[in-house]
């Protein structure tokens, strides 16, 4: 798989970009995720022209259309940065990105609970950074994150799960044309899918029997919604383990009764708590091998990501 092109506020790579003429560089962002990843840095305020170092700012007014405005000399920069995000919407729109991560708490790159000050100077955490909300009016299925939320395990691993995703489905569409790239997919996505939502593996199912009475546009583009609308849901022990015994009944006639016995035994003490999802996993796939079963071979949901970055090790 080539590298992934992720769109991300420029200041998250260490850039000296900021109001204050500093950075916010994230090590995990930039040395670990970075390995797999091509990013496209994008600073709004900068790039719109208002310099660095620059008098801070902020959003004012209501929230769902707040005005970006200079602390100190009360200055309305809503119309620049808005002329701005427009022509650069359009040329990332080109340039294949599937994600971005935002710079939390900014008002142009905040993804939410930014800081909207009302008419007496009150703030409510209430706001979406102007860029930031333009971007996900503009790409409405991409995975989008911010770096803070980005520290809590489970949410940090289904966005990276979603960026991987979306990169093997444009992969897939590109080396296999025509609506058996869809087929091959659907069967290699089975058990990821299920273990975010049973309710859309079930619809996708439907619209891949059903292909023919679709044309091939429409047709790929419901799929890739319902995919990431499904993959956006988070995973939970109760849904993996779900799908850990499905993949199990696979080895039923191969397993020894004492394999059996410690396989259920893992799967108790994940749903317990006790045992990160990456132990029962790697059992299972390791009968995979073991067994030789050319179905579960070919399951992304046991290697979704790469295994260096220890994704599925937390409890």
């Amino acid at each position: 798989m080539d590298k992934i092109r992720l769109g991300i506020s420029t200041c998250l790579l260490g850039e000296n970009v900021r109001y204050d003429g500093g950075h916010k560089l994230d090590r995990f962002l930039s040395d670990t995720l970075g390995q797999y990843v091509d990013y496209v840095p994008v600073c709004p305020e900068a790039e719109c022209g208002l310099g660095v170092p620059r008098e801070a700012m902020r959003l004012e007014g209501a929230p769902d259309a707040p005005r970006l405005i200079t602390h100190r000399t009360k200055e309305d920069k809503t119309d620049k940065m808005i002329a701005w995000a427009e022509k650069r919407l359009a040329e990332l729109e080109t340039d294949g990105l599937c994600g971005f991560i935002f710079k939390s708490d900014s008002p142009s790159s905040g993804m939410e609970r930014v800081k909207v000050y009302d008419e007496k100077g009150m703030p409510a955490k209430t706001g979406v950074g102007i860029f930031a909300r333009m971007f996900m009016d503009r790409f409405p299925l991409l995975p989008v994150e911010e770096e803070g939320r980005l520290h809590d395990t489970l949410l940090r691993e289904n966005f990276i799960e979603r960026i991987f995703t979306l990169r093997r489905w444009r992969e897939a569409r590109a080396v296999k044309a025509g609506r058996g790239a869809l087929v091959d997919f659907h069967t290699r996505y089975k058990y990821l899918i299920l273990s975010h939502s049973p309710k859309h593996y079930t619809a996708m199912g439907k619209l891949v029997a059903d292909q023919k009475s679709h044309n091939l546009r429409d047709l790929f583009s419901q799929y890739e919604s319902l995919l990431m609308e499904a993959l956006a849901l988070k995973t939970t022990p109760k849904k993996n383990i779900n799908v850990l015994e499905h993949m199990m009944g696979y080895f039923k006639n191969s397993l020894s009764a004492d394999e059996k016995k410690e396989l259920l035994e893992m799967l108790d003490q994940y749903r317990l708590g006790y045992l990160p999802l990456i132990v029962p996993v790697t059992l299972i796939g390791h009968y995979v091998r073991k067994f030789d079963q050319p179905y579960l071979k070919d399951q992304i949901y046991l290697n979704p990501h790469p295994l260096e970055l220890q994704l599925r090790n937390h409890v």
